[in-house]
């Protein structure tokens, strides 16, 4: 197994759709292992395929429910239903509660509106169709990581003031051009 780099903000692998795994090999398998270790040492609590350089329609995750239940799996060819759709609400955000980063844009967290419900149907790594209900958080790192496959970063998705905020840093740490990534385990990239 190996730690794979995590490209960062500005790669073209992240900011394209990502094409179906279609059949799955002993390299999918190997990908997929190599996957889980780079999230767990990030840490993270997803990782999808083109977040490692690779456009392939797959991700990883990995949370704990409040009551303890693990959710570990991976999503191969998913399919997300958002039930209900995201909230058109003129609340403002709860900066605390629906605040999230992401391993491609690291050290950051700015406030997101996502559902509270999703449903996804995918592929575990044996090829086994399976569908799976989520709500609050474990449907916030669904949408996450689903919307890496569509080739969408979470600060795409930014209202104001919060995605003036985010590409100002992203100019400061020179982002947002081809071929940044990061090695969980060796690079520090705090502050």
């Amino acid at each position: 197994m190996a730690i794979l780099p995590i490209r960062i903000y500005g790669d073209p692998v992240l900011h394209a759709p990502a094409e179906p795994v279609g059949e799955i090999t002993d390299e999918i398998r190997e990908l997929v292992r190599d996957m889980y270790e780079t999230m767990d040492l990030a840490p993270g609590v997803g990782l999808a395929g083109p977040q490692v350089g690779v456009g392939k329609r797959l991700f990883v995750y990995s949370y704990e429910e409040e009551d303890g239940t693990a959710r570990r799996g991976v999503a191969i060819d998913p399919v997300l239903y958002l039930s209900p759709a995201v909230p058109e609400s003129l609340d403002e955000l709860d900066e605390d509660f629906e605040s999230e980063g992401c391993l491609s844009f690291p050290g950051e967290r700015f406030p997101l509106r996502r559902s509270e419900r999703a449903l996804l149907r995918a592929r575990d790594i044996d090829g086994n169709d399976y569908e799976l209900e989520a709500e609050g958080w474990f449907a916030r790192i669904l949408q996450h990581e689903y919307d890496h496959l569509e080739g969408v970063i979470y600060a795409d998705r930014l209202g104001h003031p919060w995605f003036k905020q985010a590409f100002k840093t992203m100019r400061k740490r020179s982002w947002g051009v081809p071929g940044k990534s990061w090695l969980p385990g060796r690079d520090d990239l705090e502050g």
